[in-house]
């Protein structure tokens, strides 16, 4: 914020103690604490009203729009009828444009099922197969050679 580094900070301890004296510096030290506590208190408490302030806007704007719609509708349809489609252009499954419509519903998946099972399938652990016996460990001692003379 300020873009203080280590050197100016340093000649601003040097000056202090110079101007103050090192027996007044803890409470000069406490004193800039409690000020510096204050204004973060305040811009913080400043920037919380102001954030609401913008949520209301936001929310002004958002009941005017969604007030507007309303009066549209209502001015198209005054009596409560169906759209000119009939009860097919009002139905739930009709109220989303394509580009919204599941990939199933708009023709992209043959069939959402059988891609979805094929997915879980290539996903399930696969067991290794099992053997008769079971190789002997890299740190297994070699076994005995067999003896001579017999």
């Amino acid at each position: 914020m300020f873009d203080i580094g280590a050197s100016e900070l340093l000649v601003i301890v040097i000056v202090a103690i110079l101007v103050i004296g090192p027996k007044d510096m803890p409470r000069a030290l406490r004193s800039a604490g409690r000020w510096i506590g204050k204004m973060r208190r305040m811009s913080n408490h400043v920037r919380a009203g102001v954030d609401a302030m913008i949520r209301d806007a936001e929310m002004e704007d958002m009941e005017k729009s969604w007030a507007e719609r309303n009066r549209q509708i209502m001015a198209q349809y005054p009596d409560g009828s169906q759209p000119e489609g009939g009860a097919a252009e009002s139905d739930p499954e009709n109220l989303l444009p394509a580009e919204m419509e599941p990939l199933a519903a708009a023709g992209r998946v043959p069939d959402a099922d059988a891609a979805a099972e094929a997915t879980i399938a290539r996903a399930a652990p696969v067991k290794a197969p099992e053997h008769g016996e079971e190789p002997p460990l890299p740190l297994d001692p070699p076994s005995p050679p067999p003896a001579k003379g017999d």
